[in-house]
């Protein structure tokens, strides 16, 4: 039904008569009580009509009447036409007041309590946990972790990982401390892995539960999403999880599959394997595809001589895995790709997670996907 209000001024109307019909009009709700004038409004009505209507003047407005700025709304007969003297009115209106942030778009930790990777983490720290984590804590984010010492090699790192986002898909970077408060408030770094690799001119040196005896006086931590992550919604899917079923870690190996270098950093992708079977590969597909903060879809299904993996029973990092007959190798880039490049560039010095051996933060697992 048309608004009888919609082709008029109503402030330009002089006969009361008329300003109340067209009033009754908009508010059918609001007529005169039993034996009253029809046209007139009793006082309650009147207060009632005003409430609906806070921005309406009622009566004809007067040249020397002072409008009020909070008077104003986009919709408002009086609101001018012209594109500054819009600009100046939206800027004198208060914007109501948001209770405060962090930071604008901080996550919401009450989404998913994060419960138990807390407890997980202090199981972590206490030095009760140490062992792969495919298949621990499904449901939340898991992370590699590399840790350089500040100054032009973390830059190096950080573009490396803005241009090979398949492999190194950047979630976190902590240039202050030691604690990654946007995604895992009171953790440490330091301790909250359960193993972690030592890296000195490019060569392995030993693998350590606690690095707070090596971590540089001024570093940076870079924080990059697992496949792990995904290992809850796969088993919900009926996806199984081999190396998991089997007490395994996952078998990871080096490729033919260039990475684009930044600065003195530069290698080959790292995979890992997972034994799916032909008829789920779809659904594998599906789900992991969403996951691009933690690898995404695979970068090749059943053909490893294609990227250059030439024996199954030889992982570089990780342990084998026994597939059945009806399952097919699916590659997904892995996160010991930094460990790779590091050794290949001869890096003085690094800190990283042990291939397998994750951080476990807060996040959900699908980060909003």
């Amino acid at each position: 039904m048309a608004n009888p209000m919609d082709d008029c001024d109503f402030n330009e109307i002089e006969d009361k008569a008329v300003r109340a019909d067209l009033l009754r009009g908009a508010l059918p709700a609001c007529q005169p009580q039993e034996g009253s004038p029809a046209n007139t409004f009793t006082a309650s009505e009147m207060e009632e009509l005003q409430a609906a209507l806070p921005n309406m003047q009622i009566g004809p407005l007067k040249k020397t009447q002072e409008v009020k700025k909070a008077d104003f709304d986009i919709c408002h007969h009086a609101w001018p036409t012209d594109k500054k003297e819009q600009d100046k009115k939206l800027s004198s209106v208060a914007s109501p007041q948001e209770a405060p942030l962090d930071w604008h778009g901080a996550p919401d930790f009450t989404l998913r309590p994060p419960d138990v990777p807390r407890a997980f983490r202090e199981k972590v720290r206490a030095g009760a946990f140490v062992a792969p984590t495919n298949a621990v804590c499904p449901g939340f984010l898991q992370c590699n972790l590399v840790v350089l010492p500040a100054g032009p090699l973390a830059f190096d790192f950080l573009l490396f990982c803005q241009r090979n986002p398949k492999a190194c898909p950047l979630i976190e970077v902590v240039d202050e401390g030691f604690c990654p408060t946007g995604i895992a408030p009171g953790s440490d770094l330091r301790t909250d892995v359960p193993m972690y690799s030592i890296y000195k001119d490019g060569k392995f040196v030993e693998d350590v539960t606690d690095v707070t005896s090596y971590w540089p006086e001024k570093a940076v931590a870079f924080l990059i999403g697992c496949s792990f992550s995904y290992d809850g919604a796969l088993m919900d899917a009926g996806v199984p999880l081999r190396s998991a079923e089997q007490g395994k870690n996952v078998p990871m190996y080096k490729t033919n599959l260039k990475c684009r270098p930044a600065g003195k950093l530069q290698g080959n992708t790292v995979v890992s394997m997972k034994p799916i079977p032909a008829l789920k590969i779809s659904k594998h597909v599906e789900i992991t595809s969403k996951y691009t903060h933690a690898h995404g879809g695979p970068v090749c299904i059943g053909r490893p001589d294609v990227i250059g993996v030439q024996n199954l029973d030889k992982p570089e990092w990780g342990e084998t895995v026994e597939m059945a007959p009806d399952e097919v190798p699916v590659f997904h880039a892995c996160g010991v790709t930094p460990q790779s490049v590091l050794m290949d560039s001869k890096v003085p010095f690094a800190i990283t997670h042990k291939a397998g051996y994750m951080f476990v933060t807060d996040m959900p697992s699908d980060m909003g996907c």
